[in-house]
């Protein structure tokens, strides 16, 4: 007797892809992810290809990976594929402390983030 199977957390024409523990403050991840908000899925690429921001290069590889899903695992067309949904979540945050003159301590801190893109298949 095997648990019942749980319900995609997306609809038929779409699918997803999360990354945990980016090491970026939510904040600059958000200006990423709100450059390829409602783009064709070429037109994102493209976009965070040639972004001058660090964290480009991951966001591009969990927009792959969105493409890559959709693609293997729901048998959507890659060509009609645009970015629903990109959106940042808050993730952990590591605390250090930085020496200061007089014997005093700083606190450093090293916030992560989440991404989760949503790709879907548009209607024409």
């Amino acid at each position: 007797m095997s648990k019942s199977k749980d319900a995609r957390r997306v609809a038929a024409n779409e699918a997803l892809a999360v990354c945990h523990s980016i090491r970026t403050s939510p904040r600059k991840l958000n200006l990423v992810a709100q450059s390829i908000r409602g783009l064709d899925a070429s037109k994102a690429i493209a976009e965070l290809s040639f972004s001058k921001k660090r964290i480009a290069k991951v966001a591009l590889a969990v927009l792959q990976s969105a493409i890559a899903n959709a693609e293997n695992n729901h048998s959507l067309n890659i060509d009609k594929l645009k970015v629903k949904e990109a959106f940042v979540g808050k993730g952990l945050v590591m605390k250090r402390m930085h020496a200061r003159g007089r014997g005093r301590g700083a606190r450093v801190l090293k916030p992560f983030s989440n991404l989760t893109v949503i790709v879907a298949e548009r209607e024409e």
